[in-house]
């Protein structure tokens, strides 16, 4: 059974930990994806992040907000097998790698790589799987020895009615944030450098 808690708790970090951090950075010419971390046992945050590409165009949402993890003096830090990890868009496949290099056993992600395609005009994820992998779209392996993952969506779809209908609407109303993020992103981006824009 779906904790819808923890579904909810997820959204308030996008919605108020990421979004405002990715606000900021979108203005200044990056891309919008971001990442949190959270401690599992309180589900209180640990760090959120967002993407940097305009300093470094590896610095994407969920890579970033690693290095920024590693640069906490490590008191401050929860062992990754402690932690949950979100991604506001379904990590590509540095941060796939990323994700699993680092120990992590889970991440939870709200706009699919479909999603990052069409409403987002950002294609490269699904393109890389395909040019450089020979995978198909969603091609690589959902759950496996490194971490399971968990479409935020899919999991909002499997709830009752009213819990379901409640989460789609705030669901709704995060997405229409990033739309904004997306058209201000899509503005500005013939004038940064960042290779893939």
């Amino acid at each position: 059974m779906t904790d819808i808690s923890l579904i909810d708790r997820l959204l308030d970090v996008i919605e108020h930990d990421i979004v405002p951090k990715t606000a900021e950075a979108v203005a200044h010419g990056n891309k919008l994806f971001g990442a949190a971390i959270l401690r599992k046992h309180d589900r209180s945050l640990v760090l959120a992040e967002t993407n940097n590409e305009i300093e470094n165009p590896l610095w994407h949402g969920e890579v970033h907000c690693l290095k920024r993890f590693y640069e906490m003096p490590k008191a401050e830090r929860v062992d990754t097998r402690d932690a949950l990890f979100i991604a506001t868009h379904e990590p590509c496949s540095l941060c796939l790698s990323a994700i699993t290099w680092t120990g992590f056993d889970n991440f939870y992600y709200l706009f699919s790589h479909e999603d990052s395609r069409d409403s987002f005009a950002i294609p490269h994820d699904l393109k890389i799987l395909k040019e450089v992998f020979t995978l198909d779209p969603g091609g690589y392996n959902a759950e496996n020895a490194y971490w399971k993952s968990f479409s935020i969506r899919r999991l909002v779809r499997a709830l009752p009615e009213a819990e379901r209908k409640r989460l789609e609407a705030r669901i709704g109303k995060i997405s229409a944030r990033y739309d904004e993020l997306s058209g201000a992103y899509q503005a500005s981006k013939a004038d940064n450098d960042i290779p893939l824009n």
